[in-house]
């Protein structure tokens, strides 16, 4: 744990919106503190397309929080998603040294369950201890000090592309922050809207965000299977913009404001203005109409996630239900068309767990950034990742060569 008092800050760097939030660890919890939003530029899909668009989103998110908490944020800990995310899980067997699990011991069978081949261009975000198997006793959540001759554990890997990651890294540096870890984003929510009995029973987070739908099987308090779908509320504002062939930044306003995926709860009686394209005069038309373009792509979308859930064999994982959260889940109909697709208990998913200003980030669209927190917060200290400094490195080896040099 961090120490008493100490801020720590979540960058939910997303597709739609970029997300500060910060927190004041104490022994009793977490304290939110202070928050700063703005609209996000430079991101496709939950992957940097424009640095300089993404720099400029971070510093004015950074410096709205900044003025609410009353302080000045040195580093984040900074959320990541896209399409190039994978999960996989793996599993690594040792021999107890000295009949007695020792930490050594516990970062060893993990370091074995890690040492798998992966591509050049990849690189390990994360590995999450599911379980320990200490002698063929499976379902241990932590061997240290327990007896036996053989330790095995079972791990699940996130894997992204190392471009992405340093990209990430790179922004928040240009920003003068530093990153003292990279999470994934459906990792970070599970932290913030999942109860203790959902994360033990067996859940299914989505997070439905701006370019991705996150997806984050959990049970038995670990995570079991992860995966990231490049569509999100983007490609519903696309649509309508299509349908009702009206400018992009319309279409965002009228999904908002008037959007429902359930057409059956639509009154045929509503109508919505939509404003024209080129000068042309605004129209109105029927708000079933707009039901019909989002309906089916929110089915889709949660389709897709289904079809994601029972390719990896984890439909029987999800015990308690779904939960989604994230700034799309707050359209209504979500939680029928989730219900319908899955079969299963639906709510949205809003921040808990935190003190503070609770009413500030009460909302489906803070769960990342509130994550982080919480998953910062439990986390020790860690190296803070500088692209700039990429080449210390080679410094310290031309240092070293030139100091043997010196001795020969």
């Amino acid at each position: 744990m961090q120490g008493d008092g100490e801020l720590t800050v979540g960058l939910d760097i997303g597709t739609t919106k970029i997300c500060a939030v910060v927190g004041s660890v104490t022994r009793e919890g977490t304290d939110i503190v202070g928050t700063g939003t703005h609209a996000s530029v430079g991101l496709r899909k939950g992957v940097v397309v424009n640095i300089e668009s993404t720099v400029d989103s971070i510093q004015k998110a950074v410096e709205e929080a900044e003025l609410m908490a009353g302080c000045e944020i040195r580093s984040v800990y900074a959320g990541i998603a896209g399409g190039h995310i994978k999960g996989f899980n793996s599993h690594g067997i040792v021999a107890i040294k000295g009949n007695e699990v020792t930490e050594k011991d516990i970062e060893r069978v993990i370091d074995a369950a890690r040492a798998v081949a992966i591509p050049m261009d990849r690189e390990v975000i994360h590995v999450l201890p599911q379980e320990f198997i200490v002698d063929e006793q499976d379902g241990i959540q932590d061997p240290l000090g327990m007896s036996g001759v053989r330790l095995e554990a079972r791990v699940h890997i996130v894997t992204g592309a190392v471009t992405s990651a340093q990209n990430i890294i790179k922004c928040a540096n240009r920003a003068g922050l530093d990153v003292c870890d990279i999470v994934l984003q459906s990792l970070a929510s599970s932290e913030a809207v999942l109860t203790e009995e959902e994360k033990a029973l067996g859940a299914a987070l989505i997070d439905f965000g701006g370019g991705t739908t996150d997806l984050a099987v959990l049970k038995g308090n670990s995570i079991k299977h992860t995966s990231v779908l490049a569509l999100g509320g983007n490609n519903l504002t696309h649509d309508i913009s299509v349908g009702l062939r009206t400018p992009m930044g319309e279409a965002e306003k009228i999904k908002i404001k008037y959007g429902s995926c359930l057409t059956s709860k639509i009154g045929s009686d509503e109508t919505i203005e939509v404003a024209g394209v080129g000068g042309r005069k605004p129209r109105t038309l029927s708000r079933q109409i707009l039901g019909e373009i989002l309906e089916p792509r929110v089915e889709e979308i949660f389709n897709l996630v289904q079809r994601e859930v029972y390719g990896s064999d984890m439909e029987d994982s999800i015990t308690s239900g779904v939960v989604v959260t994230g700034g799309s889940s707050l359209l209504e109909g979500v939680v029928d068309i989730a219900e319908s697709v899955f079969n299963l208990p639906t709510r949205i998913g809003k921040p808990g767990g935190i003190s503070g200003l609770v009413d500030v980030v009460n909302n489906p669209m803070y769960a990342t950034g509130v994550g982080l927190v919480l998953f910062g917060a439990r986390s020790q200290p860690k190296k803070k990742f500088r692209i700039r400094d990429s080449n210390i490195f080679d410094h310290v080896m031309a240092r070293m060569k030139k100091w043997f040099k010196d001795i020969i």
